[in-house]
């Protein structure tokens, strides 16, 4: 039996200066989903956020990728979520994590931050805590005063060789998630191995 997500939304900074910088990685994530199922993503004025819809099956998903900043990205989550009455428990949230080493990537359900703005905000905005999270392994500058400059600067290309292939694996997670359930999708991420690929 697969897990109810009605949406899913992927945290990043808009504009191209941003683009590629390691704190995009929830956008990253869910560019890589939208690619693969050929969805395509459109700009919302009252959402301020760009959003598409997949469905397939009995499954009917919003995705969003809010364009405001980082630290504003629960209006758009909220905005949406209320509209389309969707509860917090049934919104998957991807976003990048200095916790985790680049090439692992876990699912998590409810907690607080953890330090991170965009989520910080989803829970002001929406009020919940516990919405899914897919976590995003980006490493760690082992000095907290660089995190910022870290967070807003480019992977070195075998990091972010590590990132992408992570990325299409937790990607595809999702599919799992959706039709065999938390336990199953959690199972296959999390015994992924960087190393496997190439």
């Amino acid at each position: 039996m697969g897990t109810e997500v009605k949406l899913l939304v992927g945290l990043g900074n808009p504009g191209p200066e941003y683009e590629r910088t390691r704190h995009n990685a929830g956008f990253w994530l869910v560019d890589d989903f939208c690619r693969r199922h050929a969805i395509t993503l459109s700009p919302d004025s009252k959402s301020k956020a760009l959003i598409g819809r997949w469905q397939q099956g009995a499954h009917d998903l919003r995705i969003v990728l809010p364009q405001n900043f980082m630290n504003r990205s629960g209006f758009s989550v909220a905005a949406l979520a209320n509209f389309y009455k969707i509860p917090a428990n049934e919104i998957l949230v991807a976003y990048d994590e200095l916790d985790l080493p680049p090439g692992v990537a876990k699912f998590k359900k409810g907690g607080g931050a953890g330090g991170h703005n965009g989520i910080k905000d989803i829970i002001a905005q929406t009020g919940k805590q516990d919405f899914m999270r897919l976590r995003i392994g980006i490493g760690h500058p082992g000095d907290k005063t660089k995190v910022t400059g870290f967070v807003l600067g480019k992977a070195s290309t075998n990091e972010q060789r590590l990132i992408d292939d992570c990325i299409d694996e937790a990607s595809r997670s999702i599919d799992t998630l959706m039709a065999e359930g938390w336990g199953t999708a959690l199972q296959r991420l999390h015994s992924y191995r960087p190393e496997q690929k190439g």
